[in-house]
């Protein structure tokens, strides 16, 4: 038998939704193939095409096997394995004195630990924050009577910033790693769909199912993971890092040192900073989100058709204002907003979704780019500086009880303070108030959002509903600092130390980010033996 993959497959929604896409794919492969005698193995890729709203199908690449003897014409073979091939890395020479030392444990951290650890390598990770259980229990309790715990919340504790999200794993990396990445998820305990959808996702409901699944793999394999742990300092010598000291009081010996830390271990780049490991400010994004009606998306999209379609409309929008550039960043269909605080007296807004992305509302970060050009001064962490402000302003107008600050946008156009709500409401996890968030926006934010707004509005007619709720403030779309390191992925000064992810300012999402950390993995591999 031989493996063959059959693309350009349209699958009208109706016909999908009464009968099931994998029955219609079938009954498709058969015409083409002009017999039944052939295995069908599933979905390869599955998109939807939605550019004439009165013939909306989904278009779909599908896997079967044939005969040998079976003439396959232009039909292309399918590869069993993936680009990446994990066990083809050859290991270095230089023999292991003490430990593989992990900061971190988000996507970077652990994929870096999954790789070490299946080949044989015990990496130690330590993470700030609580196990993903104890997490979500002060994360949650954080929401309803805002008791902020500023070591484990949505931005710290294992499983990262991601983890209360919408699990998205779409990135624009090319990268040959990337399916490994969405194969080790779907091992893991991911929807087999995220192996063929084109912009798969988990749901934040899945994903912490899944990070426990992943450490336990990572503990089976010899890892150990610290959880309440973190690295408050390093100890350098001859370009190399000699040990760390976690909760300022217990010492680690380390012979390689993965940083991957997440965007918002703010304490962390300044005790770097302060050791003099090179770093430099970085252009990101700030703005609010924004809210609109679930079906109010799904109908500008999807038309008279929405009812067929159980997938819920996706967008993404930009534009460019004179010197700037606005844009939608994360969207969550049928998802809530949720204040990400980490830190005393901030707030911070982000979105998350479930698996079924069935809420009221979906939500997308608008946002404006911010170059460094827009910080105080030239100091590498002048960028955090300016994202606190923000967030310290938001605070305040939240009532300084950790409650978002949320807005019309009709009244975020004419600047004055929402007093009463219109059809859409809120949903947010965690409590709100109304305010004004020009008051907490630079203007060259709230400004060029306001510009940007009847453009998306000509792509996305629901766009400037002037119902639509706005929360504020979104500020850590990514990281202001990059960590400098070499094309190996070596800090500049000191070749054991590695700077990776979104903390270290080389990747931008759960996908991304796990790339990044298994390059580190494969370059630590390249350097020691366990033998």
């Amino acid at each position: 038998m031989k493996k063959i993959q059959i693309s350009d497959i349209r699958i009208n929604v109706e016909a999908a939704a009464s009968s099931g896409i994998d029955c219609c794919v079938e009954n498709e492969i058969k015409k083409r193939l002009n017999t039944d005698q052939y295995q069908y193995h599933g979905l390869l890729r599955k998109s939807i095409d939605a550019r004439r709203k009165s013939n909306i199908y989904y278009e779909v690449t599908a896997a079967v096997s044939v005969e040998d003897s079976f003439k396959t014409g232009q039909l292309l073979h399918v590869e069993d394995s993936n680009d990446f091939q994990p066990d083809r890395i050859i290991p270095g020479t230089f023999k292991l004195q003490s430990n593989i030392i992990i900061a971190g444990a988000g996507p970077c951290g652990l994929f870096a630990a999954l790789l070490l650890s299946r080949y044989g390598y015990h990496p130690v990770i330590i993470e700030r924050g609580d196990d993903i259980d104890n997490r979500e229990l002060k994360t949650r309790k954080f929401w309803v009577d805002g008791v902020l715990d500023t070591e484990s919340n949505v931005q710290f504790g294992e499983g990262g910033a991601g983890t209360f999200s919408d699990g998205k794993l779409v990135t624009r990396v090319k990268d040959k790693r990337s399916g490994y990445v969405i194969n080790t998820f779907a091992e893991f305990g991911a929807d087999k769909a995220i192996t063929y959808e084109t912009k798969p996702h988990i749901g934040t409901d899945k994903l912490k199912i899944i990070i426990k699944n992943i450490r336990s793999e990572i503990i089976k394999n010899g890892g150990t993971f610290l959880f309440n742990s973190k690295m408050t300092d390093i100890e350098l010598k001859d370009h190399k890092v000699i040990s760390i000291t976690v909760n300022d009081q217990d010492e680690m010996k380390c012979d390689a040192l993965i940083l991957a830390t997440g965007h918002s271990a703010r304490d962390t780049y300044e005790m770097l900073f302060k050791k003099g490991i090179l770093m430099i400010q970085k252009s990101f994004s700030m703005g609010v989100r924004i809210e609109h009606l679930r079906n109010d998306v799904n109908h500008v999209q999807y038309g008279d058709k929405a009812r067929y379609i159980k997938e819920s409309a996706e967008y993404f929008l930009s534009a460019k204002i004179n010197q700037r550039s606005a844009y939608t960043f994360c969207m969550c269909p049928g998802g809530v907003v949720v204040n990400a605080a980490s830190e005393e007296n901030s707030v911070v807004t982000n979105g998350m979704s479930f698996s079924k992305r069935n809420g009221s509302n979906s939500n997308s970060a608008w946002v404006v780019n911010v170059d460094p050009a827009d910080f105080h001064d030239s100091h590498p962490l002048s960028g955090i500086r300016l994202q606190r402000e923000i967030e310290q302003k938001s605070f305040l107008m939240g009532g300084s009880d950790y409650s978002l600050p949320v807005q019309k946008l009709n009244d975020f156009l004419k600047g004055e303070k929402t007093r009463k709500l219109g059809k859409i409401t809120p949903s947010i996890a965690g409590n709100y108030r109304y305010g004004n968030l020009n008051e907490a926006l630079p203007s060259f934010i709230s400004d060029t959002l306001k510009k940007s707004l009847p453009m998306f509005n000509n792509k996305m007619n629901f766009f400037n509903d002037r119902d639509a709720i706005l929360s504020g403030c979104e500020t850590r779309t990514s990281s202001p600092v990059r960590i400098m390191r070499d094309e190996y992925g070596r800090s500049l000064e000191y070749s054991n130390l590695f700077p990776g992810g979104e903390g270290a300012g080389y990747a931008g999402g759960i996908t991304s980010a796990a790339i990044d950390g298994l390059k580190l993995a494969e370059q630590i591999i390249r350097t020691f033996t366990t033998d």
